[in-house]
């Protein structure tokens, strides 16, 4: 069989990441509307760190158009939301 397993696995490993993190905004939010302010559970699970790069201005003289800033915000739970699907795409795949 002469598949290309490489570029099949960085598909998986993108689709795994981008679905991790819906998972990860879904149980943020989750947390963000059940979990009182102020309790350290809740400051655990939201502290987050982001990156952020752009804005990136393209000028193709007929088209102009300017993307950004794209952040990428990361905390506990989307890191909990890429190991859940993870562990499903691994035991499904």
């Amino acid at each position: 069989m002469l598949v290309d397993s490489g570029r099949r696995s960085v598909v998986r490993f993108a689709w795994t990441f981008i679905l991790g993190l819906l998972l990860g905004g879904l149980l943020t939010k989750l947390v963000t509307l059940t979990l009182p302010e102020g309790t350290a559970s809740r400051e655990f699970l939201l502290t987050s760190v982001t990156a952020s790069i752009g804005p990136l201005s393209v000028d193709l003289i007929a088209v102009a158009f300017e993307l950004g800033p794209i952040s990428l915000a990361l905390n506990f739970l989307t890191l909990v939301g890429i190991a859940i699907v993870a562990l499903i795409v691994r035991s499904w795949i």
